[in-house]
């Protein structure tokens, strides 16, 4: 293998403002992480926005190939992150050193477009379009192609997955299942409402795909929820900025979190620690498929990192959330390096790993290798999308010719079984789901926003023929994409029905009154428009669709600056909306769940429980006490 280049002295334009400058071998700087979320204002916003045309038709779209329209121009550059082990070595994104500031927005909410923001879920960096480090990717030689060998005729295994959704840990845990509060002040305990339990379970298939069966939750007899536990910020290591503390799971009986260089299990009612699994360094990415027996899959580094050495993230693993205990622990490399992986999934019985080096996959059970990166190939898979399909996003030709692949893959042997080819120029695509398929993309840099979305691509996973392409302004919908690392991490946005549910944009609710709201709208996944079907959010609320629960989907409402967040359910025809909880409103609890942003942070819904966790550990601090986990249940 040759050696690379020099690395580039400063790093390229931003993804979103025109092509990176990539280096000829993988290269993977972190970006920044930043510090957490600001106290919400005590009055509302005095200048609401005008919201979207929720009636109108999408308005069509120029055929494919057209001229892209240029980006918009980016933000005053941040300082250079810093380098790696080695250059020419492919690496995760380190922690962050000196992360601008965050400015607040409305109601705690991340500020106006264009300041720097808060990372999304799973690690990763902001979405691009804010403020934030660049980041060099890898450029292929070679001209476009598959890569691989295409057989129609093998069938996908298809595994059977709960899921929802990823990250954070702790360490520490502060439980008051007695509902005291011996700290009012810098604490949420003492919910002043309680009300009945759910007999619901979690449903949902994780990846917002085909909706079987019925729905499983419902709402107790009282939907008044108290706290039933909390998880304070672990301290980051002297030294060191910030950490990724990416990964959470829901069970039976197990909320499982990621801390510094742990997961620890604990009992979804009381909070007290059921199991704690130690790893050598922190996780950098985490899927949030768990497959039927408790099994799901991490990317984590070898060590810890440090100020000069913020380690690479090679460490690909399977962990057994019933017994808190690691399955297998396996890495790959590209030629002769040690490949660092940006994204993992699950699908078919496999645990599938991609990276600017490109893809690797093993036997969820047994560990065996299925694929490795070939260096010879043109083409590499820059991530995947689990669940009840495995799916490849490919990326073929250089930087200034890119076009990406979206493969549906037998996950035994990587074969194609259907291929769509997006049009030259799409930089990034993220996978919604896998069955049906639905990416997302921002096509000519158009969105605006920084969500990494201004089309949906609804794809026949049997043919590769596109269905429908979906329109989704930015400035006129909420939902957000990482398509540059986190291949299928997205928010404000899930899949079932054969529909798409999208949140949109807060707008002025209308009358005399400054206060603002938005809705969940469908589309249909067959011809690309609107259903018309809508669910508001209500005064002063926002309402962020979760995932589904069979026909239904379960959404989270953030609320005002006095009140305490909702989680409802919408009917999957009538659209109805069912609460299943409404949390407290005393000011304590309003502050911890008010930085538990639905953009980037996560939040899990199930059995009449809700859990919402940050995705760092900082050394900022602007209060005696940071939380990185609440938990609310009904009674």
């Amino acid at each position: 293998m040759s050696q690379p280049p020099p690395p580039p002295s400063q790093p390229p334009q931003q993804p979103g403002f025109g092509p990176p400058q990539e280096p000829s071998e993988p290269q993977t700087p972190a970006p920044s992480a930043p510090a957490t979320p600001p106290t919400p204002p005590a009055q509302p916003p005095q200048q609401p926005p005008a919201g979207p045309d929720l009636n109108k038709a999408p308005q069509p779209q120029p055929g494919y190939g057209y001229p892209q329209a240029p980006g918009t121009p980016p933000p005053a550059a941040p300082p250079t992150p810093p380098q790696g082990p080695g250059y020419g070595y492919p690496q995760q994104q380190p922690a962050g050193y000196g992360y601008p500031a965050q400015q607040p927005g409305p109601y705690g909410r991340p500020g106006p477009y264009g300041q720097p923001q808060q990372p999304g879920p799973y690690g990763q960096q902001p979405p691009y379009g804010y403020a934030q480090p660049t980041v060099p990717m890898q450029a292929q030689a070679g001209q476009p192609g598959g890569g691989r060998k295409v057989n129609a005729q093998v069938a996908i295994i298809v595994s059977a997955v709960v899921a929802i959704a990823l990250i954070v840990g702790g360490g520490v845990w502060y439980a008051n299942s007695s509902g005291k509060d011996d700290d009012k002040q810098t604490t949420a305990e003492g919910g002043d409402t309680k009300g009945g339990e759910g007999d619901g379970k979690e449903g949902g298939s994780g990846d917002g795909g085909a909706t079987t069966g019925e729905a499983e939750e419902k709402a107790p007899a009282a939907t008044g929820s108290k706290v039933l536990f909390q998880v304070p910020s672990p301290e980051v290591p002297k030294g060191v900025t910030t950490i990724s503390i990416a990964g959470s799971w829901l069970t039976d009986s197990v909320y499982a979190k990621s801390g510094l260089s742990e997961i620890t299990g604990y009992d979804r009612r009381s909070g007290t620690k059921k199991w704690t699994l130690d790893l050598p360094g922190p996780v950098c990415a985490a899927t949030p498929h768990v497959t039927e027996d408790n099994k799901t899959a991490i990317v984590h580094k070898p060590a810890m990192p440090s100020k000069t050495d913020p380690q690479a993230c090679t460490e690909v693993a399977v962990v057994d959330l019933a017994a808190g205990s690691k399955v297998w622990t396996k890495t790959a490399k590209s030629g002769t390096m040690p490949v660092s992986f940006n994204n993992v999934t699950i699908g078919g019985g496999t645990v599938a790993a991609g990276s600017t080096s490109g893809g690797a996959a093993w036997d969820l059970a047994t560990g065996d290798e299925r694929w490795a990166p070939k260096t010879s190939d043109s083409c590499y898979d820059a991530g995947y999308g689990g669940g009840a399909k495995l799916v490849a996003v490919r990326k073929c030709g250089s930087y200034d010719q890119r076009q990406l692949h979206i493969q549906n893959v037998d996950p035994k042997t990587g074969d194609v079984l259907a291929e769509y080819k997006m049009d030259e120029g799409i930089e990034y695509a993220a996978v919604v789901s896998t069955d049906p398929l639905v990416v997302a993309a921002d096509v000519g840099d158009s969105a605006g926003d920084g969500s990494g979305i201004s089309d949906f691509f609804s794809i026949d996973n049997k043919t590769g023929k596109l269905r429908a392409r979906l329109s989704a302004p930015g400035d006129e919908f909420a939902a957000r994409c990482d398509a540059i690392y986190k291949v299928e991490n997205c928010t404000g946005v899930t899949v079932g029905n054969d529909r798409l549910y999208i949140a949109t944009e807060e707008h002025d609710s209308g009358g005399d009154s400054y206060s603002q709201t938005n809705e969940v709208v469908a589309f249909d996944l067959a011809t690309g428009k609107q259903t018309g079907q809508r669910a508001d959010a209500g005064e002063n609320y926002e309402i962020f669709p979760l995932r589904m629960d069979g026909p239904d989907v379960i959404a989270y409402k953030r609320p005002p600056y006095d009140k305490g967040g909702q989680v409802v359910s919408i009917d999957g025809e009538s659209f109805k909306e069912t609460v299943l909880m409404e949390n407290p409103s005393t000011e304590a609890v309003r502050d911890v769940e008010s930085r538990m942003s639905p953009d980037y942070s996560e939040i899990q819904f199930g059995q009449g429980g809700l859990y919402m966790s940050s995705v760092y550990a900082s050394d900022f601090t602007s209060r005696e006490k940071e939380y990185s986990v609440i938990a609310f249940g009904t009674e």
